[in-house]
């Protein structure tokens, strides 16, 4: 009789076990980077911050958290998607070969750019590129010509239910040969190439991409031109809508 129960109680630390080992694969740990000198922040709740964001990622089904550490190997060990928005330090090449490596391992990466520049050698390694300005538009203008809406989406689950989102002081993306353009201006969008915040000779016109995916290994990413999309003031109807389907593209549903 003893013998039996010695059994059982095998067994049913063995099924604990298992349930324990099924459940932590179901976990899915979002890192926000905040290390590069970010101003907006998830933890906390002005204006300009991204607490709303944090909450709907959460609401997805991700454990989220903030990191101020360089970004290696051992930090992104055992995080299942990683978002880094509006640095204003450039990420060090290591830091870039360390993200590459997570999303060549099955990692999802999303991107929001606030300045160009600091992410410049991240975008080079995914083969994709962005403008020397923000963009200027003649359609679809909020309150100034740098605050707009897009409307031109292609088929995503980014943008399911959704017909537009808006920007505020967006910069264009070169998809390169292996990005996917999912957003764009309309046709009559601009760069101020000269500096002048007027549209003249020289400036480049046209429709520029502001939303470019793509996959790396078996990991994929999602690059946006601006990061004031997601910030608490400018979560309308429509920015919410694709900041949860963000989320869920974050947590792999």
């Amino acid at each position: 009789m003893a013998n039996l129960m010695g059994v059982r109680m095998v067994v049913a630390v063995l099924l604990l076990w298992a349930g324990t080992a099924g459940a932590d694969e179901r976990v899915v740990r979002t890192l926000i980077d905040q290390g590069h000198d970010q101003r907006f922040l998830i933890e906390e709740t002005g204006a300009l911050h991204l607490s709303g964001v944090a909450d709907i990622i959460r609401s997805r089904g991700s454990q989220v958290a903030s990191t101020k550490k360089a970004l290696t190997d051992e930090v992104l060990k055992d995080i299942s998607a990683l978002v880094i928005s509006g640095p204003f330090e450039a990420l060090k090449p290591e830091e870039v070969e360390a993200v590459a490596r997570f999303v060549e391992r099955g990692g999802r990466l999303a991107v929001m750019l606030h300045i160009g520049s600091p992410l410049t050698g991240l975008l080079t390694r995914l083969d994709l590129d962005h403008s020397n300005a923000v963009l200027y538009e003649r359609r679809n203008v909020i309150d100034n010509n740098n605050n707009f809406r897009v409307t031109a989406l292609s088929a995503s689950p980014l943008f399911n239910g959704l017909t537009q989102f808006s920007v505020y002081g967006c910069w264009a993306l070169d998809p390169g040969k292996t990005g996917t353009p999912v957003a764009q201006t309309s046709p009559d969008a601009w760069i101020d190439l000269d500096g002048n915040k007027v549209l003249s000779k020289g400036d480049m016109i046209g429709a520029f991409t502001v939303a470019v995916s793509g996959t790396l290994g078996s990991g994929s990413f999602i690059v946006f031109g601006d990061d004031a999309l997601f910030q608490n003031r400018y979560l309308d109807e429509n920015n919410r809508k694709l900041a949860v389907n963000l989320a869920g593209w974050l947590a792999g549903q």
